[in-house]
């Protein structure tokens, strides 16, 4: 599947964008799980843990599930399901969660000799982690960006409302995740961080700040008023 076409004027509406959210806000890493750790199979723990969960719970689950158990294959593939479960319980849908990553680490040990990092090495790292139990395309491509900087862009719904309300992408996850790899090509981890943030602090799913955003001049719904 192809990229579809970005016009000239959208990548330099797109990259002025991003030049005025890293000038007006910080990405604080304690404000993303993922950034927790630079060894990919934390990321990916950390990523499975922050689905359907607040950053704060997901945090503290994952250092919980660091303190008892460990974050490595060999120890999660060892330790009973419920073990696990217990740890990570203020992560929410923790028996789901603790029945994936034991599974996960299990297949790792088993078909990557517990080397988490030769995945990431293959010619098609993301179809290879989407093989693996319970990782889904945005999990897989949090992974590829944050460990590999490899260029993806994962779309999750703060993503997906801002770049819909700033006319920049619409459509599938997939559709969406190539448009915004186009527009801010070199630069999806700091878009990615940084539209998080803008959806955290100004546009929000509700009654959104447009008035005080510091894009609203190139955002199409900003300046209509509010959505």
């Amino acid at each position: 599947m192809q990229c579809r076409v970005v016009k000239i004027k959208d990548a330099e509406r797109a990259m002025k964008i991003l030049e005025i959210l890293e000038k007006n806000m910080e990405i604080k890493k304690e404000e993303f799980t993922a950034l927790a750790s630079e060894d990919p199979f934390e990321i990916l723990i950390a990523t499975i843990l922050s689905q359907n969960t607040n950053d704060r719970n997901s945090l503290a689950a994952f250092n919980e599930l660091k303190r008892r158990i460990g974050i490595n294959p060999d120890s999660l593939s060892k330790a009973e399901e419920d073990d696990i479960a217990d740890a990570i319980r203020i992560a929410g849908l923790y028996r789901t969660k603790a029945r994936a990553i034991k599974e996960i680490a299990r297949e790792v040990e088993e078909k990557y000799g517990g080397d988490f990092r030769k995945v990431l090495s293959l010619e098609n790292p993301r179809d290879e982690l989407l093989k693996l139990p319970k990782v889904g395309e945005k999990t897989a491509d949090v992974v590829l960006l944050f460990s590999s900087r490899m260029e993806t862009f994962p779309i999750d719904t703060h993503v997906r409302r801002v770049a819909g309300r700033l006319g920049l992408s619409s459509g599938s996850y997939e559709e969406m995740r190539r448009d915004l790899m186009s527009l801010f090509k070199g630069k999806c981890l700091e878009a990615h961080l940084l539209l998080i943030q803008l959806g955290r602090r100004y546009c929000r799913a509700r009654k959104p700040l447009c008035s005080t955003c510091p894009v609203r001049s190139l955002c199409p719904t900003g300046m209509k008023g509010s959505p």
